[in-house]
């Protein structure tokens, strides 16, 4: 069910009402959220979709030429051909298997959510978005920063340079601000965009071929300077293959790929059980995106290397101001061969395609969040609102920025290992899912790809640690939020539905029928005629039930304790002639308080619970309660109750004997 938060919130002052506007409620399916989407968004052609990832994707030519050629110098062609195999070989069928195991945007993460249970589960996906968000996070600021450095590096705006972080954070701002008005032509645009800067790129690189053929004296230039340098074909190759992780960038898209998949139009004779036609085009989009891609990479890195000066490419020091290629290799050859003007317009659609590409990331983050963190507890439920998301995320955008001073060379290390880490974890995921359908060729291909990411991930980690020292700051700030969000929303009712069996309907009809409701709650042992028999003897005495009046068992017990809001289903059953409701839920005294006022919105009237006295330190029962879902179940009922109904009439009755 979708709503507004307006009507949810009357007496909220006019920002708070702003804000939550477009608020989603608790998903009450695996789909929910899909269906939401998809009633905000419509479907599009998978050529379209791949547009919107490949603003991400694409826009990494930008500044991927000039990075392979700082990392490899010479060996910049060969080291980016290594990246192309493993694209196209390990990466690329990695992630058709993803799409087929998560069609509904989940990513690679749903699958290792669903081979793992319990805490360990849930703290493993928080690890993981911690990773998704550096990600994400440093797409948007380095994308910003790039788009700023071919700002400050044009010939008619050169005037700019020295105002790099005020540039890159308007341009953050000015992101924000879309989102906060809302996106909804991101689809036609991303067309636009990706269509104009591929056709750029395409005459740019089609003119540096030509340069090159022209002056084929580059060529032998080349092959000496590698030779010099590497001694022979075998030495280059192992030299290629060791700073293929610094070259990591150019993988990045593939996630957003899979994420986007709901926008994918399938058949129209898809269901939300077995989408096939949206997981072949989305087949489809990775596969085109991928091919594109590698041409472009490897095209432009051979013309880059060979016509332009390795000096170009370097960084600025205190005593030398930085090459006019650094940062951005093809722009410096559009405006060197192809004159100021179009190396202008070069300019003008690489900015809008970097920036674009941050909306991309934006995208990816307001998808992720709201699908994982209040469905765990671990976030309040306003962020599955849209508008307070953005203003987080382009706060912590700033936060960056001005920590790395807007400097393309200085993220590029924390994005690698945010794309890489859930490369890899992607990887594992997909290699352990082969193995558990038995699938040994497939376990083994993807096992000898999760070795390849698992090296190159070590090795960014290793040669670069303030990408991992940046994820471990976003990682520690979300699981301490989540577990300090988890404590604080431990007293909702946390159930999305009650779902009774016909057999537990009929008890509780019947007892509507005959007078008050009455139910006894039980912790389960024997679960035999005599254990209910002491029971209610028990409860009739310490709480003076009337003899005449019927009485319902009811028994909830704890199914998996890391889940936050599952479906109660609630089964009838008699054992010697006494009425048990049985439901299993991540939370006794929550399961209870939603069945309670469940029962009275069913009836029509208010209903009696009976509880014993707990024995034992309070302490421990709050830790039992937030960790494992029991501890002293009276009491944490009745704060439930009393939170989720304000008025004491209308609320169930607790008894205590």
């Amino acid at each position: 069910m979708t709503t507004t938060d307006v009507a949810r919130w009357p007496h909220a002052g006019r920002l708070k009402r702003w804000l939550l506007d477009g608020h989603v409620r608790e998903a009450e399916g695996p789909y929910e959220r899909e269906r939401q989407q998809q009633q905000q968004h419509h479907q599009h052609p998978w050529w379209q979709v791949m547009c919107l990832t490949g603003v991400d994707y694409f826009s990494t030519l930008g500044y991927q030429p000039g990075i392979a050629a700082l990392a490899a110098g010479a060996l910049s062609p060969i080291a980016t051909l290594i990246l192309v195999l493993i694209t196209l070989f390990g990466a690329l069928p990695m992630y058709k298997r993803v799409a087929a195991e998560s069609p509904h945007g989940d990513g690679s993460i749903s699958m290792l959510e669903n081979l793992l249970k319990w805490w360990q589960g849930k703290l493993f996906v928080l690890l993981l978005i911690g990773f998704v968000a550096t990600g994400f996070v440093i797409t948007i600021t380095l994308s910003a920063a790039d788009a700023t450095a071919h700002v400050v590096e044009n010939p008619f705006t050169h005037f700019l340079e020295g105002y790099e972080v005020p540039i890159t954070l308007l341009l953050i701002g000015l992101l924000g601000a879309v989102f906060l008005k809302g996106f909804t032509e991101a689809i036609g645009i991303a067309v636009f965009l990706v269509a104009t800067y591929i056709l750029l790129n395409i005459v740019v690189i089609g003119m540096g071929i030509y340069q090159v053929l022209r002056n084929p004296q580059v060529l032998s230039g080349w092959q000496e300077a590698l030779f010099s340098a590497h001694g022979n074909p075998v030495m280059m190759l192992v030299a290629a293959v060791l700073v293929f992780p610094r070259l990591a960038l150019g993988l990045s898209g593939f996630e957003t790929g899979v994420v986007v998949m709901p926008l994918v139009r399938g058949d129209s004779s898809d269901t939300p059980d077995h989408p096939r036609g949206r997981i072949r085009n989305t087949r489809k989009l990775l596969t085109s995106a991928a091919l594109i891609m590698s041409v472009l990479l490897l095209a432009s890195s051979l013309v880059t290397t060979l016509l332009i000066p390795h000096e170009e490419f370097l960084p600025g020091t205190a005593t030398r101001p930085a090459g006019e290629a650094y940062g951005r290799a093809l722009a410096y050859l559009a405006h060197e061969h192809l004159g100021d003007l179009f190396g202008t317009v070069y300019d003008i659609s690489t900015i809008f395609i970097l920036w674009f590409a941050g909306a991309s990331a934006m995208a990816g983050l307001l998808n992720i969040v709201p699908r994982y963190l209040p469905r765990y507890g671990m976030a309040p439920n306003w962020a599955r609102a849209t508008r307070p998301l953005v203003l987080i995320f382009t706060l912590i955008c700033f936060t960056v920025t001005i920590l790395f001073r807007a400097d393309v060379d200085a993220q590029a290390g924390a994005y690698a290992t945010g794309v890489l880490a859930l490369i890899t974890s992607a990887t594992i995921a997909v290699t352990l899912s082969a193995r558990r359908k038995r699938q040994r060729r497939a376990a083994l291909g993807f096992g000898l790809v999760s070795l390849i990411f698992i090296y190159t991930t070590a090795v960014t980690v290793i040669q670069e640690p303030e990408g991992i020292q940046i994820a471990g700051i976003f990682i520690t700030a979300i699981i301490v939020s989540s577990l300090i969000s988890r404590v604080w929303r431990s007293t909702e009712l946390r159930a999305t539905e009650v779902v009774l069996d016909e057999i537990a309907e009929r008890f509780i009809d019947e007892a509507a029928r005959q007078g008050e409701i009455r139910l006894i709650a039980n912790h389960p042992d024997e679960r035999n005629s005599r254990e209910y028999l002491l029971k209610e003897r028990e409860e009739r005495e310490s709480s003076h039930i009337p003899s005449g009046d019927p009485v319902l068992f009811l028994e909830v017990t704890v199914r998996d304790a890391s889940e936050f809001a599952p479906v109660l289903q609630v089964r009838g059953e008699e054992i010697g002639g006494h009425r048990v409701l049985r439901a299993e839920s991540a939370a006794v005294p929550n399961a209870i308080a939603a069945f309670l006022i469940y029962l009275r919105d069913r009836t029509g009237k208010r209903p009696h619970i009976y509880f014993g006295w707990s024995e034992g330190n309070p302490l421990k029962y709050l830790v039992r309660y937030i960790l494992f879902g029991e501890g002293d179940i009276a009491p944490v009922t009745h704060e439930v109750l009393r939170q989720a109904e304000p008025d004491p009439r209308r609320r169930p009755a607790i008894h205590v004997g």
